[in-house]
């Protein structure tokens, strides 16, 4: 068989091999799915600059994303449930990007643990915190995460309430998600699936499971989930964490300028233009709509990323083209798991890497770190 040689293939691979459900859960957005679409949609409007005759020899997309080195402007997204995509989910992928040269954001809703993945990793790796009602467990989170060496911490900012996403909804998907006969029906037309899942001990949210208070079975987790995402989270609870922490934070889900003012007044690293994927607010703007405004008005302050509808290393190099020092990638790499475990992931990024370089080229640049806004076509 053929490698894939795009993102696209690797979703229709995955889509062949994970169970509905568990697909469904990653490839989907919000309500009607508008930002979701747009998310994508609006990477195909920009368009690049092709230059001819110039020196695109000894070409370099290294650069760093918040202080650490990386073979190119790009990190692996937190997200959550990766382990449903294939057994061990999260390690697999952690170790692709580690073998990659780009860093891993381990979600706090997993399924392998912080531990887990420390386990199977040389270099330090990133942590997305979401902060939950019960303080204790949050501060036991990034103790946590303090003990396996990460080196920065996500905070998740536009998840204080979970916005609705029908395709969950229809397929019964719970957290924890329970085996009704639909789903029975749907794990076992994915026998190869099935084969990983039995082998792997790690089928539950390995990070909540055992450390969360009276969370000690998939029963008692229903009940802790429903609840404690903390609706009052606020820009002064920022304060704690970053001071608890003690290292490089990342704030993500900026998709508003007044709100990238508010995260460089926390002190925080860098912030993410992002929209949770088109999964929380049907109907806010694509994340790379607003890139542009956010940095030239914070920029300069703080380390600006983005993620939401990169699909190509094209994608890649016009987020950066608008000033992002990084981005991340969520479903891509999801796609490339569930497609084909750790060398899908591989694969994934090879792709990105692959067409960011030649675009780059292309567009007559030689170094990631001299693309600007002047690569971007005027139509």
């Amino acid at each position: 068989m053929t490698a894939p040689l795009t993102i696209a293939e690797l979703k229709k691979l995955a889509k062949r091999r994970v169970p509905k459900m568990f697909f469904e859960y990653a490839d989907s957005g919000s309500w009607t799915e508008s930002t979701y679409n747009a998310n994508e949609a609006d990477f195909k409007k920009i368009k690049l600059r092709q230059r001819v005759l110039v020196d695109m020899a000894n070409r370099s997309l290294e650069t760093r994303m918040v202080g650490q080195k990386v073979s190119m402007p790009v990190a692996l997204a937190p997200t959550g449930l990766t382990g449903m995509q294939h057994a061990d989910g999260e390690m697999l992928a952690a170790r692709a990007a580690e073998e990659f040269g780009i860093p891993f954001t381990l979600s706090t809703m997993s399924i392998c643990s912080i531990e887990d993945v420390a386990s199977v990793t040389k270099k330090p790796f990133w942590f997305q915190l979401y902060v939950m009602k019960d303080r204790d467990f949050v501060i036991d989170l990034i103790n946590r995460a303090k003990a396996a060496k990460c080196s920065a911490l996500v905070l998740t900012a536009d998840l204080q309430i979970l916005g609705q996403r029908h395709n969950d909804l229809r397929n019964g998907l719970t957290a924890p998600p329970k085996l009704i006969p639909k789903h029975m029906w749907q794990v076992a037309m994915r026998p190869r699936w099935c084969l990983d899942m039995m082998r792997t001990k790690r089928r539950s949210f390995g990070n909540v499971i055992g450390h969360a208070r009276n969370v000690t079975s998939l029963a008692s987790l229903a009940g802790w989930t429903h609840e404690q995402f903390d609706p009052k989270l606020s820009w002064s609870d920022v304060g704690w964490i970053k001071e608890r922490w003690g290292g490089p934070l990342i704030i993500k889900g900026i998709l508003d300028v007044e709100d990238a003012k508010a995260a460089v007044d926390t002190g925080a690293d860098a912030i993410i233009v992002s929209n949770h994927g088109g999964r929380q607010l049907d109907g806010a703007p694509s994340s790379i709509s607003v890139l542009a405004k956010i940095v030239d008005a914070v920029g300069d302050k703080i380390e600006v990323h983005v993620d939401g509808g990169i699909r190509s290393g094209q994608d890649v190099l016009k987020a950066v083209a608008l000033g992002a020092k990084g981005t991340f990638i969520g479903r891509p790499f999801l796609y490339g798991l569930g497609a084909m475990g750790k060398d899908g992931v591989t694969r994934a990024l090879e792709i990105i890497r692959n067409e960011l370089d030649i675009s780059m080229a292309l567009c007559g640049k030689r170094d990631i770190k001299t693309v600007n806004r002047e690569i971007i076509a005027e139509v």
